[in-house]
């Protein structure tokens, strides 16, 4: 781990027309980086073979074997909120995450994401988040501390064994009634980062009812049963009430990336669930709050 930034892995195969240094086949499989990336990144002996030592563009090719490689960005944009860890033990980080950061390092984000943050507050190279929030969403979320028992955590989520509450910011509308459940089907749509309600079987179920409202806005609890991405901003935008600041439902639009003034207003706000491990019950809520 280098400031915060764990490396990826790379197997190098064996082929017919096997290029004749790694610099050739990173350049070959990596199409989308610029050659002159890869030269930094060997200039800033961020290329490692198995045992962990610098590879430079000379280095030959052996098929079969590994290499790591690190991923920094020249510029990126800061994201002037902050997490906070709410909780820890041996295996848990419980998190308060911010609005606009990114879980893990994905496209113009690495520095500016909460796991990188937190690897570099913690000094755990092993830190991996159990669950995911979207960046434009807030609130609670759970890490793992130890390879040793991630499985157990992450197979709680994939049992739903976890009860997770939400709270919204969207229109009010005085003729729908709540409390009501929402039962859809959702499949990827178009563009390919967001999803659409289709005909079908439902595969996504969310609880919805109101906690306050005035005569243009309310505040919303949602209870989601089912872990759909979107599901939540798909749902309320399915009753045409979708969230307030929501960049992509109904209509996708695209804002500065350096604009943090309008934030979905969409809050992780509690989880629940049984330890599998102590067997205790445990309860997290976010301190962040959202207001009508």
């Amino acid at each position: 781990m280098i400031d915060g930034v764990s490396a990826s892995k790379v197997f190098l195969p064996q082929s017919v027309t096997q290029p004749h240094t790694v610099f050739e086949y990173l350049c070959a499989h990596f199409k989308h980086i610029l050659m002159e990336e890869w030269q930094q990144r060997f200039e800033d002996q961020l290329i490692l073979d198995m045992q962990g030592h610098a590879l430079t563009a000379n280095s030959i090719y052996q098929a079969n074997t590994h290499i790591y490689y690190y991923r920094f960005l020249a510029h990126e944009i800061h994201v002037p909120f902050h997490e906070k860890i709410i909780f820890e033990n041996d295996d848990l980080l419980v998190v308060d995450k911010p609005h606009f950061l990114t879980m893990t390092p994905t496209g113009q984000y690495v520095q500016e994401t909460l796991l990188v943050r937190l690897k570099k507050t913690t000094h755990n190279a092993d830190l991996t988040p159990i669950h995911r929030l979207d960046r434009e969403t807030a609130g609670v979320v759970l890490f793992s501390k130890r390879p040793e028992t991630r499985g157990i955590y992450q197979q709680m989520f994939a049992d739903r064994l976890v009860e997770k509450t939400y709270h919204a910011i969207a229109a009010f509308r005085a003729d729908l009634t709540f409390p009501q459940s929402v039962h859809l089907r959702m499949e990827k749509g178009e563009p390919f980062y967001t999803m659409q309600v289709v005909a079908g079987e439902h595969n996504s179920h969310t609880k919805i009812e109101i906690l306050e409202h005035n005569q243009y806005w309310a505040k919303y609890c949602l209870k989601p049963l089912t872990g759909k991405q979107h599901q939540l901003r798909v749902h309320l935008n399915y009753l045409k009430i979708p969230i307030k600041n929501d960049p992509f439902y109904p209509i996708v639009t695209h804002k500065p990336e350096h604009d943090f003034s309008q934030p979905l207003q969409l809050l992780a706000k509690e989880i629940s669930f049984k330890d599998p491990i102590s067997l205790q019950q445990m309860h997290f809520c976010s301190n962040l709050a959202i207001t009508l």
